[in-house]
């Protein structure tokens, strides 16, 4: 089979970080697909295994990268390297396949060389020895099979999880996964959840069921309309509401913290009603391996 050289992306990454005395646009988002990239790019086996899947990763990346080096929109670039990641851990995970598929015509030419070489034995010898080949072919062929089956299991299951992440429209930061519930889905100056609400904390519920290792930070946030003291009682209430919405799911109210900021570390200006209303907010921080969350500064 013809290789392809796949080059461009890393030579990308180069350029882009050399190309000019200012620093060229980027999103975390963009780093981790880069840095995923290099990983697959690393293995060998990845583009001996896997050289259309690895392109198309390359090219995934190279328009992502040329997004932020153009200054295009955050969100552009990060839909573009959120495209990336996912096409980087398809050519991985297809390598993966590949090579267990592999390993599984590696063990049937072992097992025929071994029947080769009993048929120049003595009958009774010969038969227990391809008895013993074909037993070991077999365990072989049943691990490869189950090799083969977990690595698409395991793709099939990050791939539902990374599009019920994209529903929700998390974002990855250095605190962890940031799911935010805007303000609609509670209440008027309460906070119950809405039905909408309620739904919502349904996919987080679903998000969380996958990831047991997960713990979970629930931050309330206001505008600056209000008093400081009632804001701050507001923004622990819908913190505290979502939480118990959740437990109510059947997450662990062990994993669950949560914490009222009232209108501290506003999201845009207050300034006008469209923008009050981004600061009026609930966001959900999932630590995915467990380590703790670190507190805002």
């Amino acid at each position: 089979m013809k290789k392809f050289v796949l080059a461009p992306a890393a030579l990308t990454i180069s350029m882009l970080f050399a190309a000019c005395s200012t620093t060229p646009t980027t999103t975390s988002q963009l780093d981790l697909a880069r840095s995923d990239f290099m990983t697959a790019q690393s293995n060998p086996s990845v583009a001996a295994n896997a050289p259309l899947e690895f392109k198309a990763a390359s090219d995934a990346l190279d328009s992502a990268n040329t997004a932020a080096a153009k200054r295009e929109s955050l969100d552009d670039i990060d839909k573009l390297a959120y495209i990336a990641k996912q096409k980087i851990a398809t050519a991985q995970e297809a390598a993966k396949a590949k090579q267990a598929e592999n390993e599984v015509a590696s063990a049937a030419r072992q097992r025929d060389e071994i029947r080769l070489q009993a048929r120049t034995a003595e009958a009774n010898s010969a038969r227990v020895a391809a008895d013993r080949a074909k037993a070991e072919a077999d365990a072989a062929r049943a691990q490869a099979d189950a090799a083969t089956n977990s690595a698409r299991d395991e793709a099939a299951k990050n791939a539902a999880l990374q599009q019920q992440l994209a529903d929700l429209q998390a974002k990855q930061t250095e605190r962890g996964i940031v799911i935010t519930l805007s303000d609609v889905l509670f209440q008027v100056d309460r906070a119950e959840l809405s039905a909408e609400g309620l739904r919502t904390a349904q996919k987080v519920a679903d998000v969380l069921a996958q990831e047991p290792q997960a713990v979970v930070q629930v931050e309330g946030f206001t505008d600056s309309t209000g008093t400081s003291s009632h804001n701050l009682e507001l923004s622990q209430h819908r913190a505290e509401s979502v939480r118990n919405a959740l437990i109510g799911l059947g997450v662990p109210s062990a994993k669950i913290a949560t914490r009222g900021y009232g209108e501290a570390f506003p999201v845009a200006s207050n300034a006008d009603a469209g923008s009050r209303q981004l600061n009026r907010r609930v966001e959900i921080v999932l630590s995915q391996n467990g380590t703790p969350i670190a507190n805002r500064r």
